[in-house]
């Protein structure tokens, strides 16, 4: 994986691990998901899930060498991206309603 692809990555998986911390610590969310969002720490646990799927994913690309250990890596880290969009998806749709100023 090329540096310039890697490091941007690097950037987004802790800005979305920072997001889902504030979600399921203080079940905040981002101002521009809140009308949407109905169980914000099921919503954070998916965004935890999401950033630790890609940074696996970076693992995968930048560390490891072998062709058959890279591609496995891979695959496995494309099924916890979907399961961690998944997870953030119930997490809009599961829960109580939110009121409409943002507050829980």
């Amino acid at each position: 994986m090329n540096p310039y692809i890697a490091v941007p990555l690097a950037l987004v998986m802790l800005l979305i691990a920072a997001s889902g911390v504030a979600a399921v610590t203080h079940a905040w969310t981002l101002p521009w998901n809140r009308r949407h969002v109905r169980s914000p720490r099921v919503h954070g646990w998916g965004q935890l899930v999401l950033a630790f799927a890609l940074g696996w994913q970076l693992v995968c690309g930048m560390l490891i060498s072998d062709s058959g250990t890279r591609a496995t890596g891979t695959l496995i880290g494309s099924g916890l991206l979907l399961a961690g969009l998944i997870v953030m998806m119930v997490g809009q749709l599961a829960g109580r309603d939110r009121t409409s100023d943002g507050t829980p």
